[in-house]
């Protein structure tokens, strides 16, 4: 590793961490994640106990409140979506600085013209910043695990499911992260690239759940193969096995989205060597 790579790890390390930016992104992620068990539990004893007030009002709430209270795996259901749905929009948001943003402040001009090559400025932040959000995701769902079987009288948790439904959401963070990551320093506008990843976040993964398009080899559908993981116990072997293909399709789309941000700092540097003056 060059020297000139070495100070950009070093550069990456000190914005992620100096500035305290790990440390939010990293309660957000699994206090999202711990939350979601209690809070589905803590509602549907609510709406139990409340069941009175609701049949003088003309409801039927018993059949929800049952649901809800019904077993550990409704709660990591939230869990999940907590980390592949809210966390990504925390997460983009806290990212734009380095990706992209430094840019906009014209941050990156003095080691860009003192020779800082394309890979030595792109390739940090493609491995620090996607394997910590893989990370963080990954340790959520499994911190989230022990609340959700303490907090329901049901444990229908497995360990496999429970693992793979982690590996697979850590694997949604990853993706928008890369997204982010990519078109933010290609285009130098992080907010945009931001409000895109987010955008697209949200609403490809509606589209997605409410068609008969296969889940399989679809990067946009992590979250809900995420959720569908917990009940491994009931799957047959083939989906299993698609969830795993369709969690290394999408590491190559993240491989993919590097080399994209590579090619286009490589289109946007200026060749200003040679003494002859352009008219």
């Amino acid at each position: 590793m060059s020297v000139q790579t070495k100070a950009s790890f070093k550069k990456e390390f000190l914005a992620f961490f100096r500035t305290k930016t790990f440390l939010i992104i990293t309660c957000v992620v699994i206090s999202l994640s711990i939350l979601g068990p209690l809070l589905i539990s803590g509602m549907g004893t609510l709406m139990g106990s409340m069941s009175d007030i609701y049949d003088e009002m003309g409801m039927d709430v018993t059949d929800m409140s049952d649901f809800l209270v019904s077993s550990s795996s409704i709660g990591m259901i939230f869990s999940v979506d907590s980390v592949a749905g809210t966390s990504v929009i925390v997460v983009l948001l806290l990212l734009n600085k380095v990706a992209g943003g430094e840019q906009k402040k014209r941050a990156n001009i003095i080691p860009t013209s003192s020779g800082l090559s394309s890979f030595s400025y792109i390739f940090p932040k493609f491995i620090i910043y996607p394997i910590t959000s893989f990370l963080l995701a990954f340790i959520a769902i499994i911190a989230a695990w022990p609340i959700a079987v303490w907090a329901f009288e049901v444990n229908d948790l497995t360990a496999g499911g429970v693992v793979l439904a982690a590996v697979l959401s850590g694997a949604s963070l990853m993706f928008y992260v890369c997204c982010h990551l990519a078109l933010g320093t290609a285009t130098g506008k992080a907010g945009m690239s931001a409000a895109i990843c987010i955008s697209v976040s949200i609403v490809l993964p509606m589209i997605f759940a409410s068609t008969d398009m296969s889940y399989m080899f679809n990067p946009f559908a992590l979250s809900a193969l995420a959720q569908n993981s917990l009940f491994i116990g009931t799957m047959p072997g083939s989906a299993i096995a698609d969830n795993i293909a369709s969690f290394g399709f999408a590491l190559g789309i993240m491989v993919i989205t590097y080399f994209i941000a590579i090619f286009a700092q490589n289109a946007k540097r200026i060749d200003n060597s040679g003494n002859e003056i352009e008219l």
